[in-house]
């Protein structure tokens, strides 16, 4: 069961990533609220907008970007308000956790990490103010992850655009919060898309980390939406700047 929301009907919603793994049980979240849904991602995504389009009855605006092109971005944010209406909700959901060790990564690669997982986030936030300011409010969610919290190896440079992301968010809560903008962080567990089964679950690092978590279940990209769906609601009206963790319990345990 899903709470419903009445205040996201016909809301203007615009997903960075919102055609695969967590974006894409996002994308169809919002619509089954009645929202208006665009997204960007690189891949094509013609067929997830048919199926949305079949179990809806509505297509999201689908939007090819690669959201590190910062004025291909900007521009897609303006094509979904001249469709939709002004954003009124964010979801800075797309990124990339790719594994690396330290003494390997190069400038280059630094910068095309921030690029995708940090960098992004700051303009679509840039970007969005004024439609949302015009439109008296609107709600910023910005995706994170447990990662940094967990002081984990194997990707420093993405986990230090989460924690990035973090200061990113409170730093606008308090800046646009007269305006009625909320700016909020999801912070997900290990959630288990296809890209994750495929790159670099197993059977026995699934089971250690589940053995760390209080509760014992696999997180599914749709354990996303619900906590996406309240804090883009007006249910949440009065938090702003938080990073709300969802991950099964693992960094109450550490």
């Amino acid at each position: 069961m899903t709470a419903h929301y009445p205040d996201l009907k016909d809301a203007s919603v615009f997903i960075t990533g919102g055609g695969s793994g967590i974006g894409a049980a996002l994308t169809s979240a919002f619509l089954a609220q009645g929202a208006k849904v665009a997204f960007v991602q690189r891949s094509d995504a013609s067929e997830f907008c048919d199926e949305m389009g079949k179990e809806h009855g509505a297509r999201p605006l689908f939007l090819p970007c690669d959201i590190s092109d910062i004025p291909a971005l900007k521009s897609a944010i303006d094509q979904a308000a001249k469709a939709h209406g002004p954003v009124t909700v964010l979801v800075n959901n797309a990124a990339n956790d790719k594994r690396h060790r330290t003494e390997e990564v190069t400038e280059e690669f630094w910068d095309r990490s921030q690029s995708i997982n940090l960098k992004p986030y700051f303009f679509a936030c840039q970007h969005v103010v004024s439609g949302m300011r015009t439109s008296g409010g609107g709600s910023i969610i910005n995706f994170s992850s447990i990662s940094y919290m967990m002081g984990n190896a194997g990707y420093p440079a993405y986990t230090t655009a989460n924690s990035g992301i973090n200061g990113l968010t409170r730093s606008l809560a308090r800046e646009f919060g007269p305006d009625k903008i909320r700016v909020n962080a999801l912070a997900p567990g290990w959630v288990l898309t296809q890209k994750q089964k495929d790159m670099w679950v197993t059977p026995e690092s699934l089971a250690t980390h589940i053995d760390r978590q209080c509760l014992k279940e696999e997180i599914q990209p749709e354990d996303m939406a619900g906590p996406v769906l309240f804090l883009a609601s007006n249910t949440s009206r009065m938090m702003t700047g938080q990073a709300l963790v969802v991950d099964g319990g693992v960094v109450v345990t550490g």
